[in-house]
């Protein structure tokens, strides 16, 4: 089985759709029959190109359709006399017949299967938003998360520093008072040294 297409239309692609399907209604046939030959040349749906051509294609050859309208009503007419011919003549269309409705029947399952299989993929492309939802979520809880043990870290920090900065007050301070008990006591020592060489004297 030949894989479909699935990229977008060019200006050729649908020239080929509007080509054989004017030639299709001049002649006489069915869109049906005309979106299968074209999907055979371009490797497409008969689906997507009666999608393609009722959505776009058909808006820029009304005039056309009108011109090969006029001349399949010509060849209809002339057609039609000869079928009365064959009519009285016991001959029926009945294969005519049968064959379009297995090219309706045709068409309606294989456009039935392309609606499946888009819904399949709504379903899918549905789930997998949701997921990503789901982790979007979950990436916002944890920056959240984040900020506030950022917020907590900082907090901490200006509390360490504030107690960093006391401890290192108190430091200086009894460093400045060590420093002056020092001196005393060297000014107790040397007072006390010149009171004793005095009364050594003295005697």
């Amino acid at each position: 089985m030949a894989v479909k297409r699935q990229d977008a239309w060019t200006p050729e692609d649908d020239m080929v759709l509007a080509e054989v399907t004017l030639r299709h209604i001049r002649e006489g046939g069915t869109q049906l029959s005309a979106f299968e030959e074209v999907a055979e040349k371009l490797g497409r749906t008969p689906a997507a190109c009666g999608f393609r051509w009722n959505s776009t294609v058909r808006k820029k050859y009304e005039a056309a359709i009108q011109i090969a309208k006029s001349q399949r009503q010509k060849r209809s007419q002339e057609r039609g006399r000869s079928a009365s011919l064959r009519m009285k003549s016991g001959a029926l269309a009945g294969e005519d017949l049968a064959y379009s409705i297995e090219n309706i029947i045709r068409f309606l399952r294989q456009y039935k299967n392309e609606v499946t299989e888009l819904k399949r993929q709504q379903k899918q492309l549905e789930k997998e938003l949701e997921e990503r939802e789901r982790q979007l979520k979950k990436l916002e809880q944890e920056n959240m998360e984040m900020k506030d043990q950022l917020n907590h870290v900082q907090s901490d920090y200006r509390l360490v520093n504030d107690d960093y900065r006391t401890l290192v007050q108190i430091m200086e301070r009894a460093r400045r008072m060590a420093l002056l008990g020092e001196e005393n006591d060297e000014e107790g020592k040397f007072q006390s040294e010149e009171s004793d060489n005095l009364q050594h004297v003295d005697k």
